[in-house]
C-alpha cells in the first residue's frame, strides 16, 4: 500500500515474474526500481474483455468480477489461519471413513518430512524471503547463527524438502506454464494459473533461491497447496480422504458455537438416504450445513463458457440436499425428531476454498432454487463466525437473510464489527509447528529469517 502509485501488488508482481520466466531470453539484464515500476504500470493497463463485451453481453460484468476476484482475492486470505488449518485438519482431525492415503506415514511419504516440519520449512523460507530481499541462500544453514534452526529441523531435511517441493528453474517453469494454459485468448492470459503457486522459488538467477512473490511461499503449505501436492502423487484417493477430513473438521468448528446443538448427518428411509452433513440447532434457527471440499476451477477463474456447468456440478447438489432436508424436517419425519420445527431454517454450504461472488445476483440464479435461504461460505468465514462473542450467530444470520442486499454479499461482511474469541482449533494447529513450541525453545520465523 506504500509502494509508488500502489503498483506493487502481489498479483501484478506474480504475472510480471511469470512473463519474464516464460518469455525472457539470454539477453536479459537486471532491472532497477524504475524498470519494475514501468512493468507494473504496463500490467495495470492490460486490456480486459469486459471493455469489449459490456455493451452486448449481459453476463460481461459477472465474468469480469469472477476474473478480478480470482486474480486478486486469493492473495488476501490470512496466512496464519491458512497454515494453522493445515495441521488442525490433516493431523488433528479424525475422519469417519477408513483412509486410503492419509494413513500413518503419509506425511513423510508425500512431503519428505512430518507436516509440522514441512510447514516449519515454509515459514522459514517465507521469513528469509521477507528479510533477505526475496532470497534464500542454502549455504546460510552452515552459519553458526543457524544452529538453533537446524537443531529443530535438520539442514538436510530443510534442503531436500525445499528442492523437492518449492523450487523450479526456467525450463521446468516454461513447460508447466504451457501445460497449465486453458485458453488461447490473449486477453485472458494474466488470469491463467501461475506455476509459481506450485513452485514459488526459482534457481538459476544468482547464488541461492529467488522468491519473486513472497506471499506464494506459505500458500504452498496451506491445505490447498497440500491438496494439489497430494493429488499429483496419489490421485483422486487423496482428494477423497481430504474430503472426509474436511467434513469432520467443519463439525469441529461448528462445535465451538456456544449454546448450540450440533447433530451429524441423519440416515432415513428404506434406502438409507442421508441428510445434510451437519444440523445445528440454536435458539434462533436451525442451520443445515452441507460440506463441499471443492475449489474454483480454471474455467470459473477465467469465466469461460464452461463456468456455469462447473459451478452447477460442484455446488448444485448441495442446494438440493439442503432443500430436501428442510422438507424432511418440516414433514415431521421420525428420524428428525431431535430437530425442532418451531423456528426458521437456513442453509449453509461450506467450501474448502472461497467461491467469490457466488451469493451475488449475477451468480445465484445459475444454481438451484430453494425454499429456505442458502448461503455459500468458505471454511475461513466459518472459522470466523463460530468465534463471535457479542451476539448470537443465529440472530446475525437471520438479520443478514432479511436484508435483500446484504444477503447477496459474502458471509464475511456480516461478521465485521463484532467481537471474536480466539479459535482454539486453529490455535492448536498453529502451536504444533516448530517455531511456536514453548517460549524457552522458540525460534520465531522472523528471527529465523534474520539469522539466514
Amino acid at each position: 500500500m506504500q509502494s509508488p502509485y500502489r503498483k506493487y501488488v502481489p498479483w501484478a508482481l506474480a504475472d510480471a515474474a511469470r512473463v519474464s520466466l516464460a518469455c525472457g531470453n539470454e539477453f536479459r539484464q537486471d532491472a532497477g526500481d524504475a524498470d519494475l515500476l514501468r512493468i507494473l504500470d504496463m500490467h495495470s493497463q492490460l486490456e480486459e474483455p469486459y471493455l469489449h463485451d459490456h455493451d452486448k453481453d449481459q453476463d460481461a460484468l459477472a465474468r469480469f468480477m469472477l476474473r478480478a476476484a480470482g486474480e486478486q482475492m486469493i492473495y488476501q486470505e490470512p496466512v496464519g489461519r491458512e497454515l494453522g488449518r493445515a495441521a488442525a485438519m490433516l493431523t488433528q482431525t479424525t475422519g469417519t471413513r477408513e483412509a486410503r492415503c492419509l494413513r500413518p506415514g503419509w506425511e513423510e511419504e508425500l512431503l519428505g518430512a512430518s507436516l509440522s516440519h514441512y510447514v516449519g520449512i515454509a515459514q522459514l523460507l517465507w521469513a528469509s524471503a521477507i528479510n533477505c530481499a526475496g532470497w534464500f541462500d542454502p549455504t546460510s544453514l552452515e552459519a553458526p547463527s543457524a544452529e538453533r534452526i537446524c537443531a529443530e529441523i535438520p539442514a538436510t531435511t530443510i534442503l531436500s524438502v525445499t528442492e523437492k517441493h518449492f523450487v523450479t528453474d526456467t525450463a521446468a517453469f516454461r513447460q508447466a506454464n504451457k501445460q497449465a494454459q486453458v485458453t488461447a485468448d490473449p486477453l485472458l492470459r494474466r488470469y491463467e494459473y501461475n506455476p509459481l503457486r506450485t513452485t514459488p522459488l526459482v534457481k538459476g538467477y544468482g547464488q541461492g533461491l529467488l522468491a519473486p512473490v513472497s506471499q506464494l511461499i506459505p500458500a504452498k503449505a496451506s491445505p490447498l497447496g497440500i491438496y494439489y501436492t497430494g493429488v499429483a502423487r496419489f490421485g483422486d484417493a487423496f482428494a477423497q480422504d481430504l474430503g472426509d477430513l474436511f467434513e469432520a473438521y467443519v463439525g469441529r468448528q461448528l462445535g465451538l458455537l456456544p449454546e448450540a446443538t450440533v447433530l451429524p448427518e441423519i440416515t432415513y428411509g428404506q434406502n438409507r438416504s442421508l441428510s445434510v452433513d451437519w444440523i445445528v440447532v440454536t435458539e434462533e434457527l436451525v442451520l443445515l450445513v452441507e460440506v463441499k471440499s471443492v475449489r474454483p476451477t480454471a474455467h470459473l477463474r477465467l469465466a469461460t463458457e464452461r463456468r456455469v456447468k462447473d459451478l452447477q456440478r460442484m455446488l448444485g447438489r448441495a442446494y438440493e440436499q439442503i432443500d430436501n432436508t428442510a422438507a424432511l424436517i418440516a414433514s415431521g419425519r421420525k428420524e428428525f425428531a431431535k430437530v425442532p420445527t418451531d423456528r426458521p431454517v437456513h442453509g449453509l454450504i461450506v467450501t474448502m476454498e472461497p467461491f467469490h461472488i457466488v451469493n451475488a445476483p449475477m451468480q445465484r440464479p445459475l444454481l438451484p432454487a430453494t425454499t429456505v435461504p442458502v448461503t455459500v461460505c468458505s471454511i475461513g468465514e466459518l472459522e470466523d463466525m463460530v468465534t463471535i462473542t457479542d451476539a448470537p450467530v443465529g440472530r446475525l444470520l437471520l438479520e443478514r437473510a432479511a436484508d435483500a442486499q446484504r444477503s447477496t454479499y459474502a458471509l464475511r461482511e456480516a461478521l465485521l464489527g463484532h467481537d471474536h474469541a480466539r479459535n482454539p482449533v486453529l490455535d492448536a494447529g498453529w502451536s504444533s509447528y516448530p517455531w511456536s513450541r514453548g517460549a524457552a525453545e522458540q525460534v520465531p520465523a522472523e528471527s529465523a529469517g534474520a539469522a539466514l
